[in-house]
């Protein structure tokens, strides 16, 4: 599994960049996204069964709908994610974020960073520069 990292300072463009490289991605294989989520904390909606399972100590608490499913996961380690993606067969994974991982890595905007390989790419040069991302094998 190939980790693409991208990171730049907030309000950089990161996540519309990462909306346009997904699809592009999708062209040659399965694709995932880890989102850090810095200081502020992701709400899982009150009153609801999963929240509640999770709320009184569930290590995981999955619901599922039509279309997807959604879990809350205790374990918050971005390399329990990696293996739990990995596991789920991705090809790719892209990391938004987690600025002080030292993965090869994209800078969207003006940051300074140890380990950037691309500076403000397009998609497509992504693409083409796929051999210089580390591949993730637990």
């Amino acid at each position: 599994m190939k980790i693409i990292q991208v990171v730049g300072r907030s309000n950089s463009g990161k996540t519309t960049f990462i909306k346009q490289l997904i699809p592009k991605l999708k062209t040659q294989g399965r694709v995932a996204v880890i989102k850090h989520l810095g200081d502020h904390d992701y709400e899982l909606e009150e009153g609801k069964d999963t929240t509640g399972f999770f709320d009184v100590g569930a290590d995981i608490s999955v619901g599922i709908d039509a279309d997807k499913s959604v879990a809350a996961i205790r374990n918050n380690s971005l390399e329990s994610a990696l293996r739990l993606l990995f596991d789920q067969g991705m090809n790719f994974t892209i990391i938004e974020g987690f600025k002080q991982k030292a993965f090869p890595r994209i800078v969207i905007g003006d940051l300074q960073t140890d380990y950037c390989i691309l500076n403000n790419p397009c998609p497509d040069e992504v693409l083409a520069s796929l051999n210089a991302f580390e591949d993730f094998c637990p």
